[in-house]
């Protein structure tokens, strides 16, 4: 399941002792309603291996600007609290799994 992160709950989440895939997204973004779907079926996809979480970037500009997130979707991925992967942009399924395989293996 994708979780609602915040300007108040990212530390937490990024420092939960597992691999974490974050995706900044807004609600007027078309490339971002193409990723949307595929962020939520690698969540149910990888539950108990790594967490989920999107970022409303009009609603939480402290992370943003913290990562420099300047063009949506940006996936970001963390790996014990540290950021060790980026993706810039609309781009198939196939593009995020490898990155995840990368990270968790």
């Amino acid at each position: 399941m994708v979780k609602e992160v915040t300007d108040s709950n990212f530390e937490e989440l990024i420092n939960s002792g597992q691999p974490v895939m974050v995706d900044f997204w807004a609600e007027w973004c078309g490339p971002c309603r193409m990723v949307g779907p595929i962020v939520d079926e690698l969540s149910n996809e990888y539950t108990g291996k790594m967490l989920v979480g999107k970022v409303n970037v009009d609603d939480n500009p402290e992370i943003c600007e913290k990562y420099g997130i300047r063009n949506i979707p940006t996936i970001l991925f963390f790996k014990s609290g540290e950021l060790v992967d980026k993706h810039v942009g609309a781009a198939p399924k196939s593009a995020f799994v490898g990155k995840i395989s990368n990270i968790l293996s």
